[in-house]
Formats: structure tokens, sequence, C-alpha cells
């Protein structure tokens, strides 16, 4: 068995400003394990290693069949397999239906959500599929015993309802000084984990190939200390909101690549413990 699985999600049809996210997946794998960049990440695990990663490709959506299934069937049979998954995005949109997928499997999960936005929208310009509402989904449905979100710097009014509705934990962006004054993120969590990163969490100065910049966000190395610092299994993640069309030289695409990698070394890492 492989230590970990791979998933390409390919779908940013409920995106709300500029479609593309989903262009990331096939992008993403490519410099993720063809690319002329290391195989090895920081923790030490060779990424492209004979057996590591089960590459499950891209889901395809049939015409007349409901996304949301398609997503989360596919994720609930390749979690079978007992393997973490990884799985590549596509908009915020597609975490309420992987979640649904997961939690068949884990009765007990925290999720670590890495992102500028909340997503925690009752429902954005009347969709509650929006990429901007998949946590107000995952909250209702108690698809999380916990949710615990870093990085935020657009929070308004009804952001922080739906916060004390759901009891969501925040660490806003302005707040994280001392997270990167060389301590590690110290978040106290007992129970399998969830890691979902959107790649707009990042300053657009390293990532300027999302649909959604924010200024004032973090650095590449601020978000893979984050990922390091996490000691409880990761049972699943996604990397979302990559917007290739917006991108300027494949800048972003490789800092995607780069986080991808980090999270399965460290994938592989927290589920040896």
């Amino acid at each position: 068995m492989a230590a970990i699985s791979l998933l390409g999600i390919p779908h940013d049809e409920y995106s709300s400003h500029i479609r593309g996210p989903a262009a990331a997946p096939a992008m993403i794998r490519q410099q993720m394990l063809d690319g002329i960049t290391t195989r090895w990440s920081e923790s030490g695990i060779d990424v492209q290693a004979p057996g590591l990663i089960a590459d499950h490709g891209d889901i395809l959506f049939p015409a007349g069949r409901d996304a949301w299934e398609v997503i989360e069937t596919r994720v609930a049979e390749i979690l079978g397999d007992g393997a973490p998954l990884l799985c590549l995005g596509g908009d915020h949109a597609i975490t309420h239906p992987i979640l649904r997928g997961i939690r068949r499997h884990q009765p007990k999960l925290t999720i670590l959500h890495i992102d500028a936005h909340p997503d925690i929208y009752h429902a954005y310009q009347g969709n509650p599929r929006s990429h901007t509402s998949p946590f107000a989904r995952i909250m209702e449905e108690k698809l999380t015993d916990r949710l615990i979100q870093v990085g935020l710097r657009t929070v308004n009014d009804h952001h922080r309802e739906q916060f004390r509705r759901f009891g969501v934990e925040t660490i806003e962006a302005m707040h994280c000084q001392s997270m990167f004054s060389g301590a590690p993120l110290q978040i106290d969590i007992s129970t399998p984990i969830y890691l979902s990163v959107d790649i707009d969490v990042l300053d657009p100065a390293f990532a300027p190939g999302v649909s959604h910049r924010e200024p004032g966000g973090f650095s590449t190395r601020q978000v893979l200390d984050i990922i390091h610092a996490i000691k409880q299994p990761i049972v699943g993640a996604d990397i979302v909101e990559l917007n290739p069309h917006c991108d300027m030289n494949g800048v972003t695409t490789l800092v995607a690549a780069k986080i991808a990698k980090e999270i399965a070394g460290m994938m592989v890492k927290t589920n040896a413990r």
C-alpha cells in the first residue's frame, strides 16, 4: 500500500470572481512529481520514491451527476485504502464534499484551515455552495469537531457572527506576529488533522496566481513553518485556489507544488508515529 494517496479535483464552478482554479491540479502535480526542483521534502521524505504516492489522477465529472456526490464518493473510496489523502484543487468550495468523504472514516477530526478568507458566509450571492461558504456547510453538518482558522485578514461582522455561532477558533493575520518570532505555532490539537491550505493566505508577492489577491499575507516560509509544526496525524489535506490564468511565470504553481511536497512529507511523518 502507498503511504499517501493523491487526487486532483478540477472544479471551480462556484468561484465568485474569476474562474481558473480547475486548471490547477494537473499543473501542481507535474511540478510536484516531475518538476526540476528537489524531490525531497524538508522533513526528509523522497516524495518521488517508487510506491510512496498512489496518484488517482483527476476526478471526472459526468454530465447529469451532482459534482458534490462525485467528490464525496471518490474521496471515501480512496480513503478505504487506509492512506492519508492529499487533494489538489480547484476552488475552496470542494473542501465541503471532501470533508463529507473524510468524515465517513474519521469520527474525531480537527480542521486546520490556513487562508486569507474565513470562507464561512452563510451563502454568498445566494449560493450556499460558493467557494466563500464551505466552512458554514461543514460546521452545519458537523463534519469536524473543531475548526481552527489561521491567517485571516478579510474578516467582517457576518464572519464574526458565524465564528460565534459555530465556535470557530481564529488566529487573524494581524495577531500572528508571535507565531513567527522563532517559536513554532503552538495549537493544542489531540485529534487527527485535516489541513486546508488556500494559496491566497500567502502575500501576493509570493503567490500572485490567485483570483482574490489580499496584501499583507504570509511568506512561503511562514506557511511551511506552520505545516512543519503539526504533531498529530494529517489524515487529509487540500491545496486550493491556485489560478494559473492569474499567475506570473509559473511562480505560484511552483509555490503550490512546494507546499504539496511538504504536506506529503508531513503526512508520512505524522502517520508513522
